[in-house]
């Protein structure tokens, strides 16, 4: 396998982008794997590998990537938003009312006042994914 260079991260970055909005996560996964090991402190790409892990039904390393990216920005109400989500789809409800609230708090969004349980949902609207 030829040596990734900084411009070939970015031009992966990109690509699993492309894939994830195609629904292709484990393609995603393994293109991110190369740049965070290259680049193990870009939160964007551990964002997007979390995202993809959600996706793919890989609850717990969905988890740990969600928890890396709120150590380093804790006040990112979509990665709060999301690792609640992957907790209420591990039935783990109490532990995701937490992040949904705090996402709701930090970014008053419809989908994030809704998970918190601050609003209801209008008839005819559904959930947002992630």
């Amino acid at each position: 396998m030829p040596e990734h260079s900084p411009e070939t991260h970015v031009i992966d970055f990109r690509a699993a982008e492309q894939l994830l909005a195609a629904r292709d996560p484990r393609g995603a996964i393994r293109l991110l794997d190369s740049v965070i090991s290259a680049h193990p402190e870009n939160t964007a790409a551990r964002l997007l590998r979390a995202r993809s892990f959600f996706l793919a039904a890989q609850l717990r390393p969905a988890e740990l990537e969600f928890q890396i990216v709120l150590e380093r920005e804790p006040d990112n109400a979509f990665a709060h938003f999301a690792l609640g989500r992957t907790l209420e789809r591990a039935n783990r409800s109490d532990e995701a009312l937490r992040h949904f609230r705090l996402a709701a708090a930090l970014e008053p969004r419809p989908e994030f006042l809704r998970a918190a349980r601050f609003v209801r949902d209008a008839p005819g609207t559904g959930e947002h994914s992630l």
